[in-house]
């Protein structure tokens, strides 16, 4: 039922208004109704993107740009949610995929069923209460069981690693030549890969995923260094250096203004002529001091003046400026050279080293690559494709290849796809909510229900009739079969280790955790109080011709 606010009266039956004019209040069963329906409806949404199966959605912003994806999270992020509740699994998609880089289409949905399940609860009296503290000890015991059924696995395992990126990208636009891209992806996280003692540790900011559009997806090449979308800023420069010497520099290399308004006093032609032989003067100095140590190639956070410029290419030193702070830091990673903010310092110990830095074309524009450093610790994925939308759903399918490796690399422990490890824990949790008491019983048997979603939803996607599925999958589980899942290319029920269909057991860790997270903070949620919407203001109109001119400007603006 929805109120308006006025809840208390006095004795003389004077209204005593708690809450602002305007505002409405949303209690109980109603309140609960509307936040699941909210969230189902995006759990909805996402419902038909997912597997290898699955549709893609064609998301077009106010601006009339369209974007053509099927990851989740992206999905999420392009449309324009307004519903609170509906934003909470927005927040829930985008947590996931920050944490673990995959899993944002699953964890929705998995949160969407767990709420339905929920209010079929409700609907037979058991309270909200009962039912979080009872999918909060069913995802606990999950958690368990994933961890006890996951396969060990070596972090350094590169046919492994690749199983693992492949099924990551088989959902995705790219998926005909994820073969290819998955080898970059793991060449790529094992280069920035360091050992500590707990284990490795993969820093993903390390990898610098570039795109361009042009050429073929075939054309996607891992850059031991790194590639800036920069010229080169004089053409009087050589445009290749072999064996480069590279200072990293974050001061400008030019006259720097003074602090304090200074005038100087010019009487006569020989004194200007001194003060912009002196600037010069000063200009050469700055370079000289960097040819001094050695340095072939500049690259600069700041600008460079137009005479320096001028004595670099005298110099024969090649030299970008205006880079990125981001990009600085990959290059002193990835050429062991060290970033400087005071040319003074600059020593032959500060520089880095590449075997080649060179001025290439890419379609329309000029990009400097930085290539063959001896151990980068830092580099770059260069992902070409066809159109702009190729390369943008190129990206965030090797994104998610990369992180999925990473996951594995750090926590070195997989399980299988294809829904198979959610219906393993479904049979389990099912046994283990036998020994439960009450009413969580009811909640924890209905968790393992909705993890079952998943696999249905698989068989759904790829045209399957998903009640034979699900009745043989359970059938297979209870035989033993802990890794049967849903092979959607073949529409039958296989053994998805043996098709090497595996995921990081830290992608679905996090997907249980997060979904439970998200359906019990629904849950808990009885009363909806909503401030009265501020009034829009609209330009007063004039005349009739004058009015709709006035108005074509504002929107306009906006």
């Amino acid at each position: 039922m929805s109120v308006q606010a006025i809840p208390a009266v006095t004795e003389t039956g004077q209204p005593i208004l708690i809450l602002k004019e305007g505002t409405t209040q949303t209690r109980g069963r109603e309140a609960q109704r509307n936040n699941i329906m909210a969230a189902k409806v995006i759990a909805e949404i996402l419902r038909t993107s997912l597997g290898p199966r699955g549709m893609d959605k064609m998301l077009i912003s106010s601006f009339g740009d369209a974007t053509i994806t099927n990851d989740g999270a992206t999905i999420l992020k392009e449309m324009d949610v307004q519903h609170p509740a509906a934003k909470m699994m927005v927040e829930v998609a985008k947590a996931t995929d920050q944490e673990v880089g995959d899993g944002t289409t699953s964890v929705v949905i998995l949160a969407g069923a767990l709420l339905e399940r929920a209010e079929n609860l409700i609907s037979k009296n058991v309270h909200p209460t009962v039912i979080v503290d009872g999918y909060n000890k069913a995802s606990e015991k999950a958690l368990e069981i994933c961890d006890k059924i996951a396969i060990k696995v070596d972090p350094m395992d590169k046919a492994m690693l690749k199983k693992v990126a492949m099924t990551a990208m088989a959902s995705k636009l790219v998926s005909e030549n994820r073969d290819f891209l998955a080898d970059l992806a793991v060449e790529a996280v094992l280069q920035v890969a360091q050992k500590t003692d707990e284990g490795y540790k993969v820093e993903v900011d390390d990898i610098k995923i570039e795109k361009k559009a042009g050429a073929s997806l075939m054309d996607t090449k891992l850059i031991r260094g790194i590639a800036l979308d920069k010229e080169v800023v004089h053409p009087g420069m050589p445009k290749l250096i072999r064996n480069a010497k590279i200072a990293l520099l974050d001061c400008p290399l030019e006259i720097e203004k003074t602090e304090i308004d200074a005038k100087i006093h010019i009487e006569t032609p020989e004194q200007m002529k001194a003060f912009l032989d002196e600037e010069n003067k000063m200009l050469k100095e700055m370079v000289d001091k960097i040819a001094s140590t050695g340095a072939n190639v500049v690259i600069c956070q700041k600008g460079i003046d137009d005479m320096a410029q001028h004595f670099l290419a005298k110099a024969g030193i090649l030299a970008v400026r205006r880079v990125k702070q981001s990009d600085m830091e990959k290059l002193a990673k990835a050429t062991g050279g060290r970033v400087i903010t005071n040319l003074e310092m600059l020593s032959s110990a500060d520089l880095g080293e590449a075997e080649v830095v060179e001025e290439r074309k890419l379609g329309e524009d000029k990009w400097t690559f930085i290539e063959g450093c001896k151990n980068p610790r830092s580099i770059t994925i260069l992902i070409r494709g066809g159109t702009e939308r190729v390369v943008d759903e190129a990206e965030r399918s090797v994104k998610d290849a990369v992180h999925v490796v990473r996951d594995v690399v750090r926590k070195p422990k997989i399980v299988a796809g294809g829904g198979a490890t959610e219906v393993e824990l479904a049979l389990q949790l099912r046994n283990w909510a036998q020994s439960l008491s009450g009413r969580e019983q009811l909640a924890a048997l209905e968790f393992a229900d909705a993890l079952e979603i998943i696999p249905i939803t698989l068989a759904e996607n790829a045209g399957l009739d998903p009640i034979d599925i699900q009745v043989e999958l359970r059938a297979k589980h209870e035989k033993g079969e802990k890794w049967v899942g849903v092979d959607v290319f073949e529409g039958k029920v296989k053994d998805m280790a043996k098709l090497d269909i595996y995921e990081p057991l830290d992608v679905k860790e996090q997907i249980i955790k997060s979904a439970t997270e998200a359906a019990s903070m629904v849950l808990r949620i009885d009363d909806i109080i909503a401030a009265s919407r501020m009034k829009e203001t609209t330009p007063p109109s004039k005349g009739a011709g004058e009015g709709e001119e006035e108005t074509g400007k504002t929107s306009e603006f906006e």
